[in-house]
Protein backbone atom coordinates (compact mmCIF):
# COMPACT_ATOMS: atom_id res chain seq x y z
CA UNK A 1 0.00 0.00 0.00
CA UNK A 2 2.83 2.15 1.03
CA UNK A 3 4.50 1.65 -2.89
CA UNK A 4 0.97 2.29 -4.35
CA UNK A 5 0.44 5.69 -2.67
CA UNK A 6 3.72 6.49 -3.51
CA UNK A 7 2.95 5.68 -7.08
CA UNK A 8 -0.37 7.15 -7.38
CA UNK A 9 1.66 10.63 -6.21
CA UNK A 10 4.36 10.35 -9.01
CA UNK A 11 1.52 10.00 -11.37
CA UNK A 12 0.11 13.26 -10.39
CA UNK A 13 3.35 15.18 -10.56
CA UNK A 14 4.38 14.04 -13.76
CA UNK A 15 0.82 14.50 -15.13
CA UNK A 16 2.26 18.39 -14.88
CA UNK A 17 5.88 17.86 -15.01
CA UNK A 18 6.81 20.75 -18.08
CA UNK A 19 9.00 18.33 -19.79
CA UNK A 20 6.58 15.96 -20.65
CA UNK A 21 3.70 18.66 -21.13
CA UNK A 22 5.11 22.31 -22.81
CA UNK A 23 6.06 21.36 -26.50
CA UNK A 24 2.77 21.21 -27.80
CA UNK A 25 1.31 24.57 -26.47
CA UNK A 26 4.63 26.57 -27.48
CA UNK A 27 3.52 29.46 -30.02
CA UNK A 28 5.13 30.00 -33.61
CA UNK A 29 8.33 31.72 -33.40
CA UNK A 30 7.95 35.54 -34.44
CA UNK A 31 10.15 37.20 -37.37
CA UNK A 32 11.92 39.10 -34.58
CA UNK A 33 13.34 37.31 -31.52
CA UNK A 34 11.92 35.74 -28.60
CA UNK A 35 12.48 36.66 -25.07
CA UNK A 36 11.38 34.54 -22.09
CA UNK A 37 10.29 35.47 -18.89
CA UNK A 38 9.98 32.64 -16.62
CA UNK A 39 8.82 32.59 -13.09
CA UNK A 40 8.32 30.10 -10.24
CA UNK A 41 8.98 26.48 -8.96
CA UNK A 42 8.68 25.19 -12.44
CA UNK A 43 10.99 28.06 -14.14
CA UNK A 44 14.06 26.11 -14.81
CA UNK A 45 12.06 22.83 -16.40
CA UNK A 46 10.04 25.20 -18.14
CA UNK A 47 12.98 26.86 -19.67
CA UNK A 48 14.71 24.09 -19.90
CA UNK A 49 11.62 22.10 -22.23
CA UNK A 50 11.31 25.05 -24.00
CA UNK A 51 14.94 25.04 -25.70
CA UNK A 52 14.57 21.51 -26.17
CA UNK A 53 11.83 22.34 -28.26
CA UNK A 54 12.27 25.36 -29.79
CA UNK A 55 13.84 25.97 -33.78
CA UNK A 56 18.08 25.86 -33.01
CA UNK A 57 17.70 29.04 -35.81
CA UNK A 58 14.97 31.09 -34.12
CA UNK A 59 16.44 34.14 -31.42
CA UNK A 60 15.82 33.28 -28.27
CA UNK A 61 17.42 34.68 -24.83
CA UNK A 62 14.96 35.50 -21.78
CA UNK A 63 15.88 34.85 -17.81
CA UNK A 64 13.99 31.93 -15.56
CA UNK A 65 13.71 32.90 -11.76
CA UNK A 66 13.35 30.06 -9.32
CA UNK A 67 13.72 28.80 -6.27
CA UNK A 68 16.83 27.73 -4.42
CA UNK A 69 17.92 24.54 -5.62
CA UNK A 70 15.51 24.14 -8.39
CA UNK A 71 17.86 25.35 -11.22
CA UNK A 72 18.56 23.42 -13.87
CA UNK A 73 21.38 23.01 -16.36
CA UNK A 74 20.21 25.30 -20.12
CA UNK A 75 21.72 26.99 -22.69
CA UNK A 76 20.01 29.87 -24.15
CA UNK A 77 18.21 30.79 -20.82
CA UNK A 78 19.50 32.48 -17.89
CA UNK A 79 18.37 30.72 -14.60
CA UNK A 80 18.28 32.13 -11.79
CA UNK A 81 17.61 31.30 -8.30
CA UNK A 82 15.92 33.30 -5.18
CA UNK A 83 13.81 33.50 -2.28
CA UNK A 84 10.62 31.71 -1.58
CA UNK A 85 8.18 32.20 0.27
CA UNK A 86 10.20 35.36 1.37
CA UNK A 87 10.98 37.10 -1.20
CA UNK A 88 14.93 38.52 -1.34
CA UNK A 89 17.43 40.74 -3.29
CA UNK A 90 18.30 38.10 -5.98
CA UNK A 91 14.52 37.78 -6.79
CA UNK A 92 14.07 41.68 -6.90
CA UNK A 93 17.33 41.61 -9.21
CA UNK A 94 15.85 39.63 -11.61
CA UNK A 95 12.34 40.94 -11.82
CA UNK A 96 13.78 44.66 -12.49
CA UNK A 97 16.06 43.11 -15.57
CA UNK A 98 12.63 41.20 -16.89
CA UNK A 99 10.53 43.96 -16.46
CA UNK A 100 13.62 46.23 -18.42
CA UNK A 101 14.25 43.54 -21.30
CA UNK A 102 10.51 43.18 -22.30
CA UNK A 103 10.51 47.03 -22.84
CA UNK A 104 13.13 46.62 -25.24
CA UNK A 105 10.93 44.10 -27.63
CA UNK A 106 9.41 45.43 -30.37
CA UNK A 107 5.95 44.69 -32.63
CA UNK A 108 7.75 41.59 -34.43
CA UNK A 109 9.37 40.58 -31.09
CA UNK A 110 7.34 37.89 -28.96
CA UNK A 111 7.61 37.91 -24.62
CA UNK A 112 7.09 34.59 -24.08
CA UNK A 113 6.34 34.27 -20.38
CA UNK A 114 6.43 30.52 -18.48
CA UNK A 115 4.60 31.26 -14.77
CA UNK A 116 3.97 28.88 -12.59
CA UNK A 117 3.37 29.01 -8.75
CA UNK A 118 6.45 30.35 -6.83
CA UNK A 119 6.27 33.37 -8.64
CA UNK A 120 4.74 35.73 -6.66
CA UNK A 121 7.37 35.75 -3.90
CA UNK A 122 10.32 35.10 -7.11
CA UNK A 123 9.57 37.90 -8.96
CA UNK A 124 9.91 40.48 -6.00
CA UNK A 125 9.97 43.91 -7.98
CA UNK A 126 8.65 46.35 -4.86
CA UNK A 127 6.95 49.70 -6.08
CA UNK A 128 8.54 52.93 -5.65
CA UNK A 129 8.73 53.80 -1.82
CA UNK A 130 8.68 49.99 -0.38
CA UNK A 131 11.96 48.72 0.55
CA UNK A 132 12.63 45.03 0.25
CA UNK A 133 12.86 44.77 4.56
CA UNK A 134 9.35 45.75 4.48
CA UNK A 135 8.35 43.76 2.14
CA UNK A 136 9.72 40.56 3.30
CA UNK A 137 7.94 41.85 6.77
CA UNK A 138 4.70 41.78 5.09
CA UNK A 139 5.17 38.36 3.22
CA UNK A 140 5.92 36.50 6.46
CA UNK A 141 2.90 38.04 8.93
CA UNK A 142 0.54 37.26 5.39
CA UNK A 143 2.03 33.78 5.26
CA UNK A 144 1.51 33.08 9.05
CA UNK A 145 -1.92 34.74 9.40
CA UNK A 146 -3.77 31.72 7.80
CA UNK A 147 -5.35 34.20 4.54
CA UNK A 148 -5.74 32.01 1.42
CA UNK A 149 -3.53 32.79 -1.36
CA UNK A 150 -5.98 34.59 -3.60
CA UNK A 151 -5.58 37.45 -0.42
CA UNK A 152 -2.24 37.34 -0.44
CA UNK A 153 -1.86 37.63 -4.30
CA UNK A 154 -4.28 40.80 -3.80
CA UNK A 155 -1.49 42.51 -1.55
CA UNK A 156 1.02 41.29 -3.46
CA UNK A 157 -0.28 43.01 -6.45
CA UNK A 158 -1.03 46.00 -5.49
CA UNK A 159 2.68 46.50 -3.77
CA UNK A 160 4.63 44.96 -7.04
CA UNK A 161 6.15 46.91 -10.36
CA UNK A 162 5.80 43.71 -12.48
CA UNK A 163 2.50 41.80 -11.30
CA UNK A 164 -0.96 42.36 -11.81
CA UNK A 165 -0.58 42.72 -15.65
CA UNK A 166 2.47 45.75 -15.51
CA UNK A 167 4.82 42.94 -17.27
CA UNK A 168 2.35 42.63 -19.59
CA UNK A 169 1.52 46.06 -19.80
CA UNK A 170 5.74 47.41 -20.67
CA UNK A 171 5.81 45.36 -23.63
CA UNK A 172 5.04 46.20 -26.85
CA UNK A 173 5.55 43.21 -28.56
CA UNK A 174 3.01 40.65 -28.80
CA UNK A 175 2.99 38.38 -25.28
CA UNK A 176 2.17 34.45 -24.81
CA UNK A 177 1.55 33.14 -21.12
CA UNK A 178 2.02 29.26 -20.62
CA UNK A 179 0.95 28.73 -17.13
CA UNK A 180 0.93 25.71 -14.31
CA UNK A 181 -1.89 26.63 -11.97
CA UNK A 182 -1.39 25.97 -8.38
CA UNK A 183 -4.31 28.00 -7.49
CA UNK A 184 -8.10 26.84 -7.10
CA UNK A 185 -10.07 28.00 -9.69
CA UNK A 186 -6.90 27.87 -12.38
CA UNK A 187 -7.31 31.88 -12.56
CA UNK A 188 -4.37 33.35 -14.45
CA UNK A 189 -4.56 36.38 -12.44
CA UNK A 190 -4.10 34.42 -9.23
CA UNK A 191 -0.89 32.38 -10.71
CA UNK A 192 2.17 34.07 -9.74
CA UNK A 193 0.25 37.02 -8.94
CA UNK A 194 -0.86 37.31 -12.81
CA UNK A 195 2.06 39.39 -14.14
CA UNK A 196 0.40 39.17 -17.70
CA UNK A 197 -3.21 39.29 -16.93
CA UNK A 198 -5.51 42.28 -15.95
CA UNK A 199 -6.39 42.87 -12.37
CA UNK A 200 -9.98 43.22 -11.21
CA UNK A 201 -8.82 43.59 -7.78
CA UNK A 202 -8.06 47.50 -5.80
CA UNK A 203 -5.91 48.90 -3.48
CA UNK A 204 -9.11 49.22 -1.70
CA UNK A 205 -8.70 45.13 -1.87
CA UNK A 206 -5.29 45.05 -0.85
CA UNK A 207 -6.21 47.35 2.18
CA UNK A 208 -8.94 45.44 3.17
CA UNK A 209 -7.17 41.79 3.18
CA UNK A 210 -4.46 43.89 5.16
CA UNK A 211 -6.94 44.81 7.97
CA UNK A 212 -8.99 41.57 8.17
CA UNK A 213 -5.85 39.73 9.47
CA UNK A 214 -4.71 42.65 11.56
CA UNK A 215 -1.35 43.60 9.62
CA UNK A 216 -0.28 47.02 9.99
CA UNK A 217 1.17 48.70 7.19
CA UNK A 218 0.94 52.43 5.87
CA UNK A 219 3.34 52.56 2.93
CA UNK A 220 2.98 53.07 -0.44
CA UNK A 221 0.28 50.91 -2.68
CA UNK A 222 0.23 51.11 -6.58
CA UNK A 223 -3.12 50.27 -8.46
CA UNK A 224 -2.76 47.89 -11.07
CA UNK A 225 -3.73 47.60 -14.90
CA UNK A 226 -7.81 46.74 -15.14
CA UNK A 227 -10.13 44.50 -17.53
CA UNK A 228 -10.46 46.54 -20.45
CA UNK A 229 -6.95 48.05 -20.76
CA UNK A 230 -5.22 47.90 -24.37
CA UNK A 231 -2.50 46.53 -23.58
CA UNK A 232 -4.03 42.99 -22.67
CA UNK A 233 -5.39 43.13 -26.58
CA UNK A 234 -2.15 41.72 -27.70
CA UNK A 235 -1.60 39.16 -24.42
CA UNK A 236 -2.79 35.67 -24.59
CA UNK A 237 -2.62 33.89 -21.25
CA UNK A 238 -3.19 29.63 -21.37
CA UNK A 239 -2.88 27.46 -18.36
CA UNK A 240 -1.57 24.48 -19.82
CA UNK A 241 -1.25 22.45 -16.34
CA UNK A 242 -3.86 21.99 -13.44
CA UNK A 243 -4.17 20.00 -9.87
CA UNK A 244 -7.63 18.25 -11.57
CA UNK A 245 -5.42 16.50 -14.38
CA UNK A 246 -3.20 15.33 -12.09
CA UNK A 247 -5.68 14.13 -9.76
CA UNK A 248 -7.27 11.97 -13.14
CA UNK A 249 -3.77 10.47 -13.37
CA UNK A 250 -3.28 9.36 -10.03
CA UNK A 251 -7.22 8.38 -10.24
CA UNK A 252 -5.91 6.18 -12.98
CA UNK A 253 -3.39 4.37 -11.08
CA UNK A 254 -5.95 3.01 -8.11
CA UNK A 255 -8.37 2.22 -11.34
CA UNK A 256 -5.66 -0.32 -12.23
CA UNK A 257 -5.23 -1.53 -8.91
CA UNK A 258 -8.73 -2.49 -8.52
CA UNK A 259 -9.23 0.46 -5.95
CA UNK A 260 -12.19 2.54 -7.21
CA UNK A 261 -11.38 6.19 -7.36
CA UNK A 262 -13.40 8.92 -5.62
CA UNK A 263 -12.24 12.33 -6.61
CA UNK A 264 -13.92 14.47 -4.39
CA UNK A 265 -12.69 17.98 -6.41
CA UNK A 266 -8.79 20.42 -6.64
CA UNK A 267 -10.67 23.32 -5.15
CA UNK A 268 -10.59 22.08 -1.20
CA UNK A 269 -9.59 24.77 1.30
CA UNK A 270 -9.69 25.68 4.70
CA UNK A 271 -7.46 24.65 8.05
CA UNK A 272 -5.25 21.64 7.65
CA UNK A 273 -6.69 20.34 10.61
CA UNK A 274 -10.19 20.78 10.03
CA UNK A 275 -9.84 19.11 7.17
CA UNK A 276 -7.93 15.90 8.28
CA UNK A 277 -10.76 15.99 10.92
CA UNK A 278 -13.76 16.11 7.92
CA UNK A 279 -11.77 13.41 5.70
CA UNK A 280 -11.27 10.97 9.18
CA UNK A 281 -15.37 11.26 9.07
CA UNK A 282 -15.54 10.93 5.32
CA UNK A 283 -13.61 8.03 5.02
CA UNK A 284 -15.68 6.05 8.34
CA UNK A 285 -18.66 6.39 6.18
CA UNK A 286 -16.86 4.91 3.18
CA UNK A 287 -15.56 2.32 5.28
CA UNK A 288 -19.56 1.81 6.76
CA UNK A 289 -20.70 1.52 3.41
CA UNK A 290 -18.64 -1.64 2.87
CA UNK A 291 -18.93 -0.89 -1.21
CA UNK A 292 -15.18 -2.25 -1.64
CA UNK A 293 -11.82 -0.68 -1.69
CA UNK A 294 -11.92 3.09 -2.40
CA UNK A 295 -9.53 5.72 -3.09
CA UNK A 296 -10.48 9.22 -2.01
CA UNK A 297 -8.42 11.80 -4.06
CA UNK A 298 -8.46 15.97 -3.76
CA UNK A 299 -6.24 18.58 -4.13
CA UNK A 300 -6.62 22.50 -3.68
CA UNK A 301 -4.67 24.24 -1.02
CA UNK A 302 -4.96 24.41 3.21
CA UNK A 303 -3.82 26.70 5.13
CA UNK A 304 -1.97 26.23 8.51
CA UNK A 305 -2.61 29.56 10.72
CA UNK A 306 0.55 29.38 13.14
CA UNK A 307 -0.32 29.79 17.14
CA UNK A 308 2.48 30.71 19.37
CA UNK A 309 5.81 29.39 18.41
CA UNK A 310 4.88 26.97 16.55
CA UNK A 311 6.96 23.64 15.46
CA UNK A 312 7.89 21.87 11.91
CA UNK A 313 5.30 20.96 9.54
CA UNK A 314 3.39 21.89 6.39
CA UNK A 315 0.06 21.85 5.45
CA UNK A 316 0.11 18.73 3.99
CA UNK A 317 1.75 17.04 6.72
CA UNK A 318 -0.27 18.81 9.18
CA UNK A 319 -3.61 17.70 7.08
CA UNK A 320 -2.51 13.85 7.78
CA UNK A 321 -1.70 13.98 11.47
CA UNK A 322 -5.59 15.71 11.85
CA UNK A 323 -6.51 12.62 9.50
CA UNK A 324 -4.80 10.10 11.64
CA UNK A 325 -6.16 11.76 14.93
CA UNK A 326 -9.71 11.50 13.78
CA UNK A 327 -9.20 7.47 12.19
CA UNK A 328 -7.84 6.73 15.23
CA UNK A 329 -6.04 3.49 13.86
CA UNK A 330 -8.80 2.20 11.63
CA UNK A 331 -8.39 -1.11 9.95
CA UNK A 332 -7.04 -0.86 6.80
CA UNK A 333 -7.01 2.91 5.89
CA UNK A 334 -4.11 4.47 4.78
CA UNK A 335 -3.50 7.82 3.10
CA UNK A 336 -0.55 10.08 1.67
CA UNK A 337 -0.54 14.21 1.75
CA UNK A 338 2.19 15.94 -0.43
CA UNK A 339 2.86 18.92 -2.42
CA UNK A 340 3.28 18.38 -5.88
CA UNK A 341 6.76 20.84 -5.90
CA UNK A 342 8.10 18.12 -3.32
CA UNK A 343 8.13 21.04 -0.75
CA UNK A 344 5.59 20.72 2.30
CA UNK A 345 5.53 24.53 3.69
CA UNK A 346 8.92 25.33 4.67
CA UNK A 347 11.09 22.09 5.79
CA UNK A 348 12.76 19.43 3.32
CA UNK A 349 10.28 17.28 2.91
CA UNK A 350 7.15 16.94 0.16
CA UNK A 351 4.89 15.39 2.38
CA UNK A 352 3.74 12.08 4.27
CA UNK A 353 2.45 8.73 4.69
CA UNK A 354 -0.39 7.35 7.41
CA UNK A 355 -0.78 4.22 8.15
CA UNK A 356 -3.44 2.28 9.95
CA UNK A 357 -0.89 1.79 12.83
CA UNK A 358 0.90 5.40 12.96
CA UNK A 359 -1.02 6.82 16.06
CA UNK A 360 0.21 3.44 18.10
CA UNK A 361 3.74 3.43 16.57
CA UNK A 362 3.94 6.75 17.41
CA UNK A 363 2.97 6.35 20.95
CA UNK A 364 5.26 3.49 21.63
CA UNK A 365 7.63 6.05 20.83
CA UNK A 366 6.38 8.42 23.61
CA UNK A 367 4.71 10.49 21.03
CA UNK A 368 1.20 12.38 21.87
CA UNK A 369 0.01 13.00 18.08
CA UNK A 370 -2.40 15.97 19.84
CA UNK A 371 0.19 17.36 21.73
CA UNK A 372 2.34 17.45 18.49
CA UNK A 373 -0.17 18.68 15.88
CA UNK A 374 -1.31 21.58 18.68
CA UNK A 375 2.25 22.68 18.55
CA UNK A 376 2.49 22.49 14.39
CA UNK A 377 4.72 19.54 14.92
CA UNK A 378 3.84 17.16 12.05
CA UNK A 379 7.13 16.76 10.71
CA UNK A 380 8.67 15.31 14.01
CA UNK A 381 5.73 13.34 14.27
CA UNK A 382 6.01 11.43 11.07
CA UNK A 383 9.74 11.87 10.56
CA UNK A 384 9.86 9.72 14.13
CA UNK A 385 8.17 7.20 12.36
CA UNK A 386 10.13 7.02 9.25
CA UNK A 387 7.03 8.33 7.26
CA UNK A 388 8.00 11.26 5.53
CA UNK A 389 7.72 11.66 1.91
CA UNK A 390 11.42 13.01 0.32
CA UNK A 391 11.66 13.96 -3.47
CA UNK A 392 13.76 17.20 -3.65
CA UNK A 393 12.55 20.10 -5.86
CA UNK A 394 10.31 18.04 -8.48
CA UNK A 395 10.35 21.59 -10.74
CA UNK A 396 6.92 21.92 -10.99
CA UNK A 397 3.31 22.90 -9.14
CA UNK A 398 0.10 22.01 -9.04
CA UNK A 399 -0.72 22.13 -5.42
CA UNK A 400 -1.43 19.32 -3.21
CA UNK A 401 -2.43 16.28 -3.52
CA UNK A 402 -4.26 14.09 -1.25
CA UNK A 403 -5.42 10.38 -1.27
CA UNK A 404 -7.13 8.04 1.40
CA UNK A 405 -7.70 4.67 0.81
CA UNK A 406 -10.40 2.95 2.44
CA UNK A 407 -9.62 -1.02 1.81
Amino acid sequence: MRELLARSYRAAVAAADPLQILAPHLPRPPRGRTFVAAAGKAAASMALALENAWPPDAPLDGIAVTRYQHGLPTRRIRVIEAGHPVPDAAGESAAREILSKAGTLQENDLLLALLSGGGSSLLAFPVEGLGMAELKRLTGELLRSGATIQEINTVRKHLSAIQGGRLAQACRAPVVALIISDVTGDDPTHIASGPCTPDPTTIADARAVLGKYGIAFHGAFSETPKPGDGAFARTTNKVIATAYRSLEAAAEVFRREGIAPVILGDTITGEARDVGREMAQLARRVRAEKAGPKALISGGECTVTVKGEGGRGGRCAEFLLALGIGLDGMKDTWAVAADTDGIDGSEDNAGALLAPDSLQRASALGLSAQALLERHDSYGFFSALGDLVMTGPTRTNVNDYRAIVVA
